[in-house]
This record gives C-alpha cells, sequence and structure tokens, in this order.
C-alpha cells in the first residue's frame, strides 16, 4: 500500500487569493472550463450533473471529493440534526456524487477517485465529535471500495488528510467569531494543493498533508496510541477550557477551502 506523509481542466474558487500564473492557464479555452452549481446533500441532482460533464468533456478523468462542513460544540449541547446534517453532506453526498462518477470510471476502466478527508478522520479530537465522525466513515468507506476495485487496477481511491491550513472558514460563518485565531501555524493553501497534487500524481493510497507538531501527532496516534491518548488528554482538556471561557482557538479545527478538478 503506498502511503505518503507529507509536511486538464481547472476550477478555482477566490482566483484573486489563489494566482495562477498565466503561462499555466494560456493554453486554456472556454470549452476547457465548465463550473457547476452543486449541492451535495441534493443527491437526486448527482447523476444529471455528472452526465452534464461527461457531455461538455467526453469524460471525467478525476473526481475530488472536497465539500463538507466542520463543527465546534461539545456533543452533550449539540442538538442530533447537527450530526445527521454533517454525515449527510460530508459522507452521504460525497459517497452518491462518487457512486455515478465511478460508473462512468468503471466503463472507461480508468480514473482518479481523490478524496479530501482529515488527520481527523484517523484520531479523534474534543468540540469535533460530528466531523471527526464523518471523516473516519471516509476513510473506511474508501478503504474497503479500493478493495472492490481490483479488477480496474488504472482506477485509483486516493485519501487526502489535510492537518490545519490556512483558510477564510471563518469569516464566512453565519456567526460572527471576533477572535478566529491566529492562523500562522497553518499550512499556507498553496501549499496544501501543491501537495494533493503530487500524491494524486503518484497515486497515494493516503498522504497525510500538515506541517510539525501536527504530523508528529498522526504518528503517535498510528504507532503510540497510549502516548497519543495521553497527549490528547491534556490537550483536550485545556481546549474544551479555552472553548467554554470563549477563547476561540482553533487548534483542532480542520478545514481546507480549495477546489481543484
Amino acid at each position: 500500500m503506498k502511503t505518503k506523509h507529507f509536511s486538464s481542466n481547472l476550477m478555482l474558487s477566490l482566483l484573486g487569493v489563489f494566482l495562477v500564473k498565466m503561462r499555466e492557464i494560456s493554453t486554456l479555452t472556454e470549452k476547457d472550463i465548465l463550473v457547476l452549481r452543486l449541492d451535495l446533500t441534493d443527491r437526486s441532482s448527482h447523476e444529471a450533473a455528472t452526465n452534464s460533464v461527461i457531455k461538455h468533456f467526453g469524460k471525467i478523468d478525476v473526481l475530488v471529493n472536497n465539500g463538507g462542513r466542520s463543527q465546534r460544540s461539545l456533543f452533550m449541547d449539540t442538538n442530533l440534526d447537527v450530526y445527521s446534517a454533517i454525515m449527510e453532506l460530508n459522507y452521504l453526498g460525497t459517497i452518491s456524487l462518487t457512486k455515478h462518477v465511478l460508473k462512468h470510471m468503471i466503463e472507461r476502466k480508468r480514473g482518479k477517485i481523490v478524496t479530501v478527508s482529515s488527520v481527523m478522520g484517523i484520531m479523534g479530537a474534543p468540540l469535533a465529535s460530528g466531523y471527526c465522525a464523518s471523516k473516519h466513515a471516509l476513510q473506511g468507506f474508501f478503504n474497503s471500495l479500493r478493495t472492490e476495485l481490483t479488477d480496474y487496477p488504472e482506477i485509483s481511491i486516493i485519501n487526502i488528510c489535510p492537518g490545519p491550513v490556512q483558510s477564510k472558514i471563518i469569516q464566512n460563518l453565519a456567526e460572527i467569531i471576533t477572535n478566529s485565531g491566529d492562523q500562522s501555524h497553518k499550512m499556507p493553501t498553496d501549499r496544501c494543493v501543491r501537495l494533493t497534487l503530487v500524491s494524486t500524481a503518484n497515486d497515494l493510497k493516503e498522504a497525510w498533508i500538515s506541517d510539525h507538531p501536527y504530523l508528529a501527532v498522526c504518528y503517535l496516534w498510528q504507532y503510540a496510541p497510549t502516548w497519543a491518548w495521553w497527549l490528547m488528554n491534556r490537550m483536550g482538556k485545556r481546549r474544551i477550557q479555552n472553548f467554554k471561557s470563549g477563547v476561540q482557538n482553533l487548534f483542532f479545527l480542520i478545514c481546507c477551502t480549495f477546489v481543484v478538478i
């Protein structure tokens, strides 16, 4: 199993922020770009969206699953409807779209399915139980799906697990948060994108994309779980105390807001 842990058509969001070198897009024409509105929670629309892409380009080479939402709340203070909504968007919506695209890839006997999971998909963290559950579900699903595709060696299932990444997600919240925390310790978005593309090009089955000390915690969780539990319990206690006192420390908020196809 190829696993790496990292310290044709292009869709960009926030183009003014993620500057693209002109020479990299100079050969693109209008027919090379298609932007579709897509609601992951509206599963009935996924087949039509998939067919629209196939009709426009003639094929789908790569599917990047990157839609989702995060969470910051204690389990006992959170309505179960929140958990249902998180799973509907992060998990069920993702596998619904995947099913329609995979049908096309199986017919072609080739393709790449890249899913942006999270390091929270391989560990647990306080105030994010619903988010962690959805990412664990994605990890389990796509690792299982990979074993069902052994007759199609040219179809790759790639799980990307980013750590903390700089993003605008807090600014886009409906609830205004005045102290969203310092993002300087997080990985720049363009570096995360670049490492994701490298992982995709090399057909890595799983890639942990994070800086230290977060990457070190992933290794602890994988190879020394007793130490990882001890560390997370200590850090988690402080995280909950800060949350209750109104300190918006985003240490465990793992978010990535880029979209590439």
